[in-house]
């Protein structure tokens, strides 16, 4: 058989390809591969990916910064800090200054007032939840392997092409979705000031969507799945089941809301009903047959799969974050007005955004316009969204080094902006023209899916989970956590942004498909290491997640209100 050389004509090429990704060049003419570096969206996405890593920067310079200040003070003398008791006595007391009401290192003896069973209620949703992202990873960590080693085996079942959606259902449907629905409950009870309507719905919920799950999997490693639309490979007996699930969750937080004993409407509870809302409308059309044939079929796979993370998993989540942040800091949000501006925009722009997903289709020229001037449209709630955020943690950048929970929020808002911003300069016509259907994608779908959403819900977690249950987590087992997590998806984000580049300048140069794939492999490797990290952190939370609900040690069933700190 024939050798095929690598496709460049030296490595250096290919080393250029990959540094290009951090060091931009001069610029050059849009045609063919000649003007790509110049493209405003790559230009825009070498300026993003120097954000984030400053941000990573700033949280190492601010670890370090604290063990200074540590070591200074110990050699330099102590001032206490107090925190006063409910009698007015002094009960604690703390030698570190600065020390603000926020999140800490240490255990908060604090419990949370709860409607009865809705504490076991929301403990069972994410219990399910971190046991499906250690499922739905392993199987991923397993896919991603095949990449260095295709011939890891030889089953059916174990094939690329079964466990691949098995991976991104289980972790999409099965940890993201019943991570936020968990958390869900306690804002949308605790914004309302109302009691939960029916607990016994929500444990009928939690088993549907569950069951449905299981049952798609099993469909999937059987090969018995509905064609090739991506994230909608569930046959509709399985989705039937979970959307019954999404059906019964609305139900019991409308209720809820209804019900509230305050006037206003907080704003979570609007992007936690609108996910809901558009959730069920989009599994209906997605799944509807007559939908299923030609290039109607192609649009809707666009709606389908792009609404499916912006207007389930994007908005629920930001719905958490607009109350589990500003509680975590002990602050109100800063705008109300940009939250509103920030949820109205969202709905407007991101429903109309999925055809950007198959520019230079046959399909028609405006509806393709369309999609990538509303994609640009998403700069406004993006800013809007992020601007709110860092305002509302402005002044606590000092406590990075004393609080686990605010570097895993400060992540999720940074990549909430660069995730997707770059999702914007992605759609533009020569950006989607040299990277779409490369391993560029799949980076960009792990900066949002996982970036976002997952290190936001970790946030949420790590904030609620043990004043629900009295329990803190080892506090060296969450920093590696964090940063095993943050360090594997840096390196798997990178490789496959350099890879895809890589293999997008190839097809646009007309060279052989396989010459791509011999191209890709050793950032295939990078990929796998770079997964590898990631599954550890997510044994590490498992484990932090058993910690925090085993065993309650302190009688959560009252109420504590924070006590002062004094200085």
């Amino acid at each position: 058989m024939h050798e095929r050389t690598f496709p460049f004509r030296s490595k250096a090429a290919s080393l250029a390809v990959s540094l290009s990704l951090i060091a931009p060049t001069p610029l050059l003419a849009q045609g063919g591969t000649a003007g790509w570096l110049s493209s405003p969206g790559v230009v825009g996405t070498l300026v993003l990916l120097g954000i984030v890593l400053l941000v990573a920067a700033l949280v190492v310079g601010a670890k370090v910064d604290r063990l200074l200040r540590s070591l200074r003070h110990r050699a330099g003398g102590n001032e206490a800090t107090a925190r006063l008791g409910e009698r007015g006595l002094v009960s604690t007391y703390s030698n570190e200054p600065d020390n603000p009401l926020v999140d800490e290192k240490k255990p908060q003896e604090m419990g949370l007032e709860v409607q009865p069973g809705l504490r076991r209620l929301i403990v069972w949703y994410l219990g399910c939840a971190v046991s499906w992202l250690v499922i739905g990873t392993l199987i991923g960590q397993y896919v991603g392997m095949k990449f260095v080693w295709p011939d890891m085996d030889e089953q059916a079942w174990l094939s690329f092409g079964r466990l691949r959606p098995v991976h991104t259902n289980t972790v999409f449907w099965g940890w993201a979705s019943l991570a936020m629905i968990g958390l869900g409950y306690f804002v949308v009870a605790r914004t309302s000031a109302a009691a939960i309507p029916s607990l016994r719905r929500g444990w009928r919920a939690l088993g549907w969507m569950n069951l449905g799950i299981l049952s798609g999997n099993l469909f999937l490693m059987a090969g018995i799945n509905n064609g090739g639309g991506e994230y909608r490979e569930y046959i509709w007996p399985a989705v039937l089941p979970f959307a019954w699930g999404l059906f019964l969750t609305f139900r019991n937080f409308y209720g809820t809301v209804k019900r509230r004993t305050i006037g206003e409407i907080y704003i979570s509870n609007w992007y936690m009903l609108a996910a809901l809302v558009w959730t069920l409308v989009l599994v209906t059309i997605g799944y509807l047959p007559w939908y299923q044939n030609g290039l109607g079929e192609t649009v809707i796979q666009g709606y389908y799969m792009h609404q499916g993370v912006g207007m389930w998993f994007m908005t629920f989540t930001l719905g958490l974050l607009y109350y589990y942040l500003p509680s975590a800091f002990n602050r109100p949000i800063y705008s109300y007005s940009l939250g509103v501006l920030a949820f109205w925009t969202q709905m407007l722009f991101y429903t109309l955004i999925g055809t950007h997903h198959f520019v230079f289709a046959p399909l028609p020229w405006w509806l393709q316009t369309v999609a990538i001037v509303f994609s640009a449209g998403m700069f406004i709630p993006v800013v809007a969204g992020t601007t709110n955020f860092l305002m509302t943690m402005r002044g606590s950048w000092s406590a990075i080094g004393r609080s686990y929970v605010l570097p895993f929020f400060l992540v999720a808002v940074v990549f909430y902006f660069v995730g997707s911003t770059q999702g914007s300069f992605q759609a533009f016509r020569f950006t989607n023209h040299l990277w779409h259907f490369t391993d560029f994608n799949v980076a960009h779908s792990h900066m949002t899916m996982y970036g976002i959403i997952t290190f936001a819900l970790w946030a949420c977690m790590y904030a609620i989970v043990p004043r629900l249950t009295g329990r803190e987590p080892a506090q060296l087992l969450v920093g590696a956590h964090f940063w095993l997590a943050f360090i594997g998806l840096f390196a798997y984000m990178i490789s496959m942004m350099a890879g895809g580049t890589l293999k997008g300048l190839m097809w646009l140069e007309g060279r052989p498909f396989i010459d791509g794939v011999i191209g890709s492999r050793p950032y295939w490797i990078w990929r796998a290491i770079g997964g590898s990290l990631m599954f550890v952190s997510h044994l590490l939370f498992a484990w932090n997640f058993i910690t925090m609900v085993r065993r309650p040690a302190v009688n959560t069933a009252t109420a504590a209100a924070p006590t002062p700190t004094i200085a």
